[in-house]
């Protein structure tokens, strides 16, 4: 970065010891472009401003990374800490102080037991997990708040991510979904791959989502699946996460443990890490089971990640219409189209491929089900399918013995066909 221009001072010599020690307040701001202005003479004369932005970073760091007994390092650059059940984010909420996380629920009946497996980078490599009594937590660092530009921002959909919302023009969805009755959970098997994002400002996720109230300001919705995100994680890998929020994305719910909500019991599973291995195109596909249902006994939602890992859940006094069931579930692709250079991003949903092109080349939702009030799985009845722009994605649909109910989606986003 260029710096200020030393012709301005030397006709006074008093000057330059008071550019020396401005230059000594502002090192920590320069030293990171991403806090940089277009100018370097303005970023001189604001050091106070942008020091106290960084104190506020690590007051509110000091906060979320919670003491470790124990880390990991994991060869994307993640560190991993392990830290005490009953010291996690959930247990700042008002309602959850001095508590424990409860025992595992009763799963829905119809449920496959399988044998558990964990499918994340930090684990494969290290071949370790969190010790008992520990959950492991992906550790915040300055450079993923920094990239939210704020606080408030990071870790916080601002904009609405749902179906429906005609305000979201930004957010584009290729989605199935069942509605008109009441449903207690969901479960599927999601494709996992690397789709390319284009703007660091942008998403391309995949996940199924838990709904309850209007499309307006009472919104509740719970969302788990993968995703890439340059903004929030810094880089390019698929990553399992959740969501949660129950007044339409405005001032509740976060994603992963980066508000206090979520309850983990997990020691294998580090919600926000990378998951590997992932799908190649006409090669090897790889998917992961995502399941979340209401616990019968207490009311709770809870999530189960992989081959049966069950993770841990949200306490039903969170939400408002989601304390006795959901009216709408929803499985399916969603990207963020920012328009950054002027026309439809190039950011890919899914595997990047249209949905005609199938097994092995598309990206696919499979074994979809939902749960009923009786805590059964059952098949879904009356399945919608909506692409908003299916020149960019699209999706198709389909059934038989081996996957039940099941749909191909995704796309490149800007084509001849999508300007």
């Amino acid at each position: 970065m260029a710096s200020s221009s030393s012709s301005s001072f030397k006709s006074n010599r008093t000057i330059p010891i008071l550019f020396i020690f401005v230059t000594f307040l502002s090192t920590p701001v320069l030293s990171n472009p991403l806090l940089s202005d277009s100018s370097s003479r303005n970023q001189t004369l604001r050091p106070r401003h942008e020091l106290q932005k960084l104190k506020r970073i690590r007051t509110y760091l000091k906060k979320i990374n919670k003491p470790a007994v124990k880390t990991i390092q994991s060869p994307d650059g993640d560190l991993i800490d392990c830290v005490q059940s009953h010291l996690q984010p959930a247990f700042d909420h008002p309602m959850l102080k001095g508590q424990k996380p409860l025992e595992p629920p009763e799963r829905p009946k119809g449920h496959d037991s399988m044998n558990s497996t964990e499918f994340q980078l930090w684990a494969e490599y290290s071949g370790e997990s969190c010790p008992e009594g520990t959950i492991p937590i992906r550790r915040t660092t300055e450079k993923d708040v920094l990239r939210a530009n704020s606080i408030r921002r990071f870790g916080r959909r601002i904009r609405r991510g749902v179906r429906r919302d005609t305000m979201s023009s930004d957010h584009e969805h290729a989605v199935a979904f069942v509605n008109g009755d009441q449903y207690y959970g969901a479960k599927a098997s999601i494709n996992v791959w690397t789709p390319r994002v284009t703007d660091q400002y942008e998403f391309s996720l995949s996940q199924l989502w838990v709904i309850s109230g209007t499309f307006g300001n009472d919104l509740n919705t719970i969302e788990a699946g993968w995703q890439v995100s340059p903004e929030l994680y810094g880089d390019n890998y698929p990553r399992f996460f959740t969501y949660w929020t129950t007044d339409a994305y405005q001032a509740t719910g976060c994603y992963n443990l980066l508000c206090s909500g979520f309850v983990q019991i997990n020691n294998k599973i580090a919600i926000g890490a990378a998951i590997s291995p992932r799908s190649s195109y006409h090669s090897r596909q790889f998917d992961i089971g995502i399941m979340i249902w209401k616990d019968p006994k207490h009311g709770h939602w809870w999530l189960e990640f992989g081959s049966g890992l069950l993770v841990g859940y949200w306490p039903s006094f969170l939400f408002s219409h989601l304390r006795s069931h959901a009216s709408m579930i929803q499985f399916g692709g969603e990207i963020v189209n920012t328009k950054s250079m002027g026309y439809h991003t190039s950011t890919q949903m899914g595997s990047g491929h249209f949905a005609d092109e199938g097994f092995g080349k598309a990206s696919y939702f499979r074994n979809l089900q939902v749960v009923d009030w009786d805590n059964s799985l059952i098949p879904l009845n009356n399945l919608h399918l909506l692409a908003d722009h299916p020149n960019c994605y699209d999706i198709k649909a389909g059934k038989n013995n081996v996957w039940g109910n099941y749909f191909y989606y995704g796309g490149p986003g800007r084509n001849s066909r999508c300007p």
